[in-house]
C-alpha cells in the first residue's frame, strides 16, 4: 500500500476550458497555486518554485511531460539538492458543463524517509487544500 500513488478528485463548477486556463496560464497559477516565473504548457518545458514551511523553503525543479489540451497535463517534480523524483499528473473531465479533475501524484516514496517535510500525508494535506480550497475558491468566485 506504501507505494501508491496520492490521488484526488474534485470537482468544479465551472467550464473545462476555465479549467485548464487555471493549470497553464501563469498569470492565473500565481493566483491560485505558487508563485512559478514561466510557465508554459509545453513538453520539455522546465520550471520551478519555492515552497514549503516558513523556516524550511525548497525549491521545486519540475519539467512538463505530457500537454494534451483541455484534457491533461503532466510534469516531473524534485526538489533541488535532495534525491528522488515523483510525477504530478492533471486530468481534466467535463461533467456536464462542471468540470472534474482528477490530480495523482506518483512515486512520492522516491524522496525516502530522511526527511519528514517530504512525508506522504504533508503532500495529501497539501494537495486536499490546493485543489479543495485554493483552486476551488479561484474558479468559483
Amino acid at each position: 500500500m506504501k507505494n501508491e500513488p496520492f490521488v484526488i478528485e474534485r470537482e468544479y463548477d465551472a467550464p473545462i476550458d476555465k479549467v485548464w486556463e487555471a493549470l497553464t496560464d501563469n498569470s492565473q497559477i500565481k493566483q491560485w497555486y505558487f508563485d512559478i516565473a514561466e510557465f508554459k504548457p509545453e513538453v520539455g518545458f522546465e520550471f520551478q518554485f519555492e515552497g514549503g514551511k516558513d523556516d524550511r523553503r525548497y525549491i521545486h525543479l519540475c519539467k512538463v511531460t505530457e500537454v494534451i489540451p483541455t484534457k491533461k497535463l503532466s510534469y516531473t517534480w524534485r526538489y533541488d539538492g535532495y534525491p528522488g523524483s515523483s510525477h504530478v499528473i492533471w486530468e481534466l473531465f467535463d461533467a456536464n458543463g462542471k468540470t472534474k479533475v482528477r490530480l495523482t501524484h506518483e512515486n512520492l516514496e522516491s524522496f525516502g524517509t530522511g526527511n519528514p517535510d517530504f512525508a506522504k500525508e504533508n503532500f495529501v494535506q497539501g494537495w486536499n487544500a490546493i485543489l479543495g480550497e485554493l483552486l476551488k475558491d479561484f474558479l468559483e468566485n
